[in-house]
């Protein structure tokens, strides 16, 4: 598809620009405003195993590195109270956050103590969908999501999966399980899988109706240049000549029997009305504790510390643990808007227009000529901007694009580590080794 070549090779070279970030050195963020909504984003760096096309902050578990992360994630949650910081909703990712149950439990009761925290969401692999799990979590998660990628046995293997996690159909009974006991489940799955085929995603697609799943998120398959290089010397290379067919595939076998509906340009929902697992969705602004984690307010986009050292002693310092940050001109914070928006599937106009100064035609004449030509629209009127289905497709598109740029930062932030923490991180050894790209201020990360 031209209008997605043209927007892939216009926001790499945008990515590059917008990602560069500075050296924090601030002593703590900004106080919160009155009345603004924020939610809450714990990062939780640890899994038994590392899945070979993920460029998160993740770090190899021992119990000796995550009690005490543990904790000094409960100390900077505390710090973020005493700014003044309150929050409606809290999201907690990873690595796997629930790789320690009793830790994390603590960890979400004390959001519940310190703010106004009505819905948690959590993600978590399928080897946790037991009953010692979900029995604590029933009662302190709403947002359930269970990141499968796939339910196929070949793909689960290529992704070092299977062997962890057990067959697709060992994951469908669990999934079963556990239906109902969420306010929402949702199941996230991958495509673009080199070696996955047409039939391959129809067939996920079946088992998914089955799965008593409430929600699917199906994410085009994400890498940096780094880790896109290593997967092509195992398990092939990725191209994207193929993902349109396959995006319409999937989104026309979900929604045709009326099963599921979009909820936002790569989530499916069961029912309208239905929470959507995507915090950046739901709300503008949000704040990260955590190594690794991330910040976006008041149109500033703030990183914290890579390193768990460097994490350790910022927070042993009574110190938050941001060490880098970029503060976004009004014409990025005018796209950031725009994209965030329309990925969600729909852009107020009256909205844009009241916090910009000026239409959103006038403010980016560009951007919307160019969603017009592509033919990106199905509601284009004076009130707001709906998509197409050729217009959730380049929203996908624009999306995969940003954590792609997202994700190549994160890599040259893990390059950037010690060599201590590189082995803690890959379990030791070359095989794993990052490469460096651009050259981005990535020590900032590391003080």
């Amino acid at each position: 598809m031209l209008a997605e070549r043209v927007l892939t090779a216009i926001l790499r070279t945008l990515s590059g620009r917008f990602l560069t970030l500075d050296h924090f050195g601030g002593a703590t963020l900004p106080e919160p405003s009155p009345g603004h909504r924020y939610l809450l984003y714990a990062h939780v760096p640890f899994c038994q195993q590392l899945c070979p096309y993920c460029s998160f902050n993740r770090f190899l578990f021992s119990e000796e590195r995550a009690v005490p992360y543990f904790r000094r994630l409960r100390e900077e949650m505390r710090r973020v109270a005493d700014l003044g910081y309150d929050f409606e909703s809290m999201y907690v990712g990873g690595g796997t956050p629930t790789i320690m149950l009793d830790e994390l439990c603590a960890t979400i009761d004390l959001a519940r103590e310190l703010f106004s925290i009505r819905e948690v969401s959590l993600e978590t692999n399928p080897n946790h969908l037991l009953p010692e799990f979900v029995d604590e979590l029933a009662a302190r998660v709403q947002r359930f999501s269970v990141g499968v990628q796939s339910f196929d046995d070949s793909l689960l293997k290529q992704m070092d999966r299977y062997d962890r996690y057990g067959s697709g159909a060992e994951i469908i009974e669990r999934l079963q399980s556990i239906a109902g006991r969420f306010q929402s489940l949702n199941v996230d799955m991958i495509f673009n899988f080199p070696s996955q085929t047409s039939e391959m995603l129809r067939r996920d697609v079946r088992l998914l109706e089955d799965s008593g799943c409430s929600q699917t998120t199906f994410y085009p398959l994400m890498v940096s240049p780094a880790v896109g290089r290593q997967m092509a010397s195992t398990v092939g290379r990725v191209h994207y000549a193929r993902e349109a067919s396959l995006y319409e595939q999937i989104s026309r076998d979900l929604t045709s029997d009326g099963v599921f509906e979009h909820a936002t340009a790569w989530t499916f929902s069961r029912t309208s009305g239905k929470m959507i697992d995507e915090y950046i969705v739901d709300y503008d602004e949000y704040l990260g504790i955590g190594s690794g984690a991330f910040s976006y307010l008041d149109g500033t986009l703030y990183a914290n510390t890579f390193s768990l050292r460097g994490y350790e002693r910022m927070t042993a310092e009574g110190r938050l643990s941001v060490s880098a940050f970029r503060r976004f001109d009004r014409r990025e914070r005018m796209r950031y808007r725009m994209l965030m928006q329309l990925f969600g599937l729909r852009l107020d106009k009256s909205d844009f227009e009241r916090d910009f100064g000026a239409p959103v035609d006038r403010r980016l004449a560009r951007e919307m000529a160019f969603l017009r030509v592509a033919r990106a629209f199905e509601r284009d009127d004076d009130e707001a901007l709906t998509l197409s289905p050729k217009g959730r497709y380049l929203l996908v598109v624009m999306m995969r694009e940003f954590f792609v740029g997202v994700n190549h930062f994160r890599d040259q932030a893990l390059a950037a580590l010690t060599q201590e923490e590189r082995e803690l991180l890959f379990g030791g050894g070359d095989r794993h080794s990052i490469e460096t790209g651009a050259a981005l201020p990535v020590t900032a990360l590391l003080p």
